[in-house]
């Protein structure tokens, strides 16, 4: 199988997210998409309060039930402490070794990979598919990645910071995030003083 690998806080899972997996699930025929839920994500460590990891994953299973092709993975929670793709990669490499990972990431993120934990690894786990981002070029070498895809994205300008600060002071949310999301925020109480 081809299998996509989107690690995130999702802290709201929203549209911006969907719209990034389903390109890239056709950008590289991929067979699924996983949602890869951080547990502790090392490049927010200390920024800011995080939700709690099971919580986001339980709003992202909710979503993407009605998703076929993309999954929720818990794998960075099971794990616990800080979330590094490296080791991520390398669990789903021994759990299913002959499935192929294609490790995907926006194209702001693809300029800092050279500053994720053992990046010099990361090419020799996954390829590479890199969804554009409004205002960012597409990068060209990332690491040693060899023929990265290019999955291209409309623009929206969604940010989690604006989603949680509109939960807080019920401002609108439709449109911004899938419904099941808004309802599984609201059942679990999340984004509330």
């Amino acid at each position: 199988m081809r299998i996509g690998v989107f690690g995130g806080t999702f802290d709201p899972i929203h549209i911006g997210h969907l719209v990034a997996a389903q390109n890239a699930l056709y950008a590289g025929r991929l067979d699924k998409v996983l949602f890869v839920v951080a547990n502790l994500p090392w490049q927010k460590e200390g920024m800011r309060e995080l939700t709690d990891a099971r919580l986001r994953y339980l709003v992202v299973s909710e979503v993407l039930a009605a998703h076929p092709g993309l999954e929720p993975c818990e794998l960075e929670i099971n794990r616990g402490g800080l979330s590094y793709t490296v080791d991520t990669l390398f669990e789903l490499r021994q759990l299913s070794p002959e499935d192929e990972l294609y490790l995907v990431v926006g194209a702001d993120a693809a300029f800092s990979m050279h500053t994720w934990e053992r990046s010099e690894q990361l090419s020799t786990m996954a390829k590479l598919i890199v969804v554009n981002r409004y205002g960012y070029p597409t990068p060209i070498d990332i690491l040693d990645f060899a023929d990265p895809l290019s999955a291209e994205m409309p623009w929206l300008d969604i940010s989690s910071t604006d989603l949680r600060e509109r939960f807080k002071n019920d401002r609108p949310l439709e449109f911004l995030l899938p419904r099941e999301a808004i309802l599984a925020v609201r059942k679990y109480g999340l984004y509330r003083d």
